[in-house]
């Protein structure tokens, strides 16, 4: 049996299986990327698919924090797109 990766959402808490979170990754360049893949470089964190959890993201500044630089509206906007095609 094959095991299962668990990540932490930032947003909830909770550890779940790597396939039920999307990864969000600031590049070396200092860009705030949505990596649909989960292979970019750089350092990465995890929030649930779940569109309700976008507001509280935007909200309490949790990426401007974990990433230690301003978060430009866009990349939420492109997060829920994401999360809406899949």
């Amino acid at each position: 049996m094959r095991k299962i990766p668990m990540r932490k959402c930032i947003v909830t808490g909770e550890s779940l299986p790597q396939k039920e979170l999307l990864r969000i990754v600031r590049t070396p360049e200092k860009e705030i990327r949505v990596d649909t893949v989960g292979k970019m470089n750089g350092k990465g964190a995890y929030i649930k698919k779940d569109p309700a959890l976008i507001e509280t993201l935007k909200k309490k500044n949790i990426l401007s924090r974990l990433f230690e630089m301003e978060v430009p509206d866009e990349i939420y906007d492109e997060i829920l797109r994401v999360l809406n095609e899949q």
